[in-house]
């Protein structure tokens, strides 16, 4: 008889839908591979200290393995190393510790993605105008390097100004308060990138509110994102897809528990989306397709080895 594994998931918070998709997706997925799966998350979004505890608290229920997307880079190694230490098999995705390697890391290139919003962005804007960027959390590791794409993208283009930037902490609440921070200065805005969809939904609530209409790229392909696609609120968001990137994690710490080899550094492939492209996001989190780790060799177009 196959043994039933006992995997837990923790997950930065609540609040970001993005992170609800992906432990519904994680479920589904545990459910049709026949293993246990537990899922936590921080009630106060991204709390290094509820975190932590959560951690502990998996730890000590001596899980196979822990699938974790880490509140911040370092704040979390003494305990991720208790797992390690444990023999608990620990894969990141989403976000990484700089110092407690895990057993697997599955990311998308945050750098790449953010180049490619800001290049969709611009050819809107017919490679001229003022935009405005709203960053994620500080803590996070992936609010670096999509600021660093935004930014050069935008120095490549001599008529494109970065006319004001902003801290949104990931949340639409924090997108909406940076849009009005910026309308306060910046009434002429002609367009404004994201590094979440959470946060381009919160700014979409403030432009209304101001009675303005600019085009506005996110990034996580979340369900109501693509919906303000369709309905031309929004021009475009990134599939950083935390749904297919904790069930690649569940996936590699299944082959992990049973022997088998898998990368280091998993990176999955990501698209823009906008009208022309969208309909095959179109749906909910509880019915789009799960993903498929490939054919042995990791070859299939929904994963790459790096």
């Amino acid at each position: 008889m196959q043994r039933r594994y006992r995997i837990c998931c923790l997950t930065k918070n609540r609040a970001n839908p993005a992170y609800v998709g992906a432990q519904i997706a994680a479920a589904r997925l545990a459910q049709t591979l026949g293993c246990d799966l537990t899922g936590a998350a921080p009630e106060t979004p991204d709390d290094i200290d509820e975190q932590r505890a959560l951690l502990s608290q998996a730890i000590d229920s001596r899980p196979d393995a822990i699938l974790i997307a880490p509140v911040h880079p370092s704040a979390l190694d003494e305990s991720l190393q208790k797992a390690k230490d444990a023999g608990i098999p620990l894969v990141y995705f989403v976000a990484h510790s700089d110092r407690v390697t895990p057993a697997s890391f599955v990311t998308s290139d945050n750098y790449a993605l953010a180049v490619a919003a800001a290049e969709t962005l611009i050819r809107e804007l017919g490679g001229r105008g003022r935009i405005g960027i709203i960053e994620g959390a500080p803590n996070s590791p992936t609010t670096a390097p999509r600021t660093r794409g935004f930014l050069d993208a935008a120095a490549k283009h001599p008529e494109i100004s970065v006319a004001a930037q902003e801290t949104g902490q990931y949340q639409r609440p924090g997108g909406r308060q940076a849009m009005a921070r910026m309308l306060a200065q910046h009434r002429q805005l002609d367009g404004l990138l994201a590094a979440n969809d959470a946060m381009a939904l919160g700014a979409l609530e403030a432009l209304d509110a101001a009675g303005l209409s600019i085009p506005v790229v996110g990034m996580n392909a979340m369900p109501e994102a693509i919906t303000a696609i369709r309905a031309g609120r929004m021009l475009a968001t990134v599939s950083f897809d935390a749904p297919a990137l904790v069930c690649t994690a569940l996936m590699a710490a299944l082959r992990i528990l049973k022997g088998e080899a898998v990368p280091e550094v998993i990176e999955l492939p990501a698209e823009v989306i906008g009208r022309e492209n969208c309909a095959a996001w179109d749906c909910p989190y509880e019915e789009r397709p799960l993903p498929e780790w490939g054919e042995g060799d990791m070859s299939s177009s929904q994963l790459c080895e790096v």
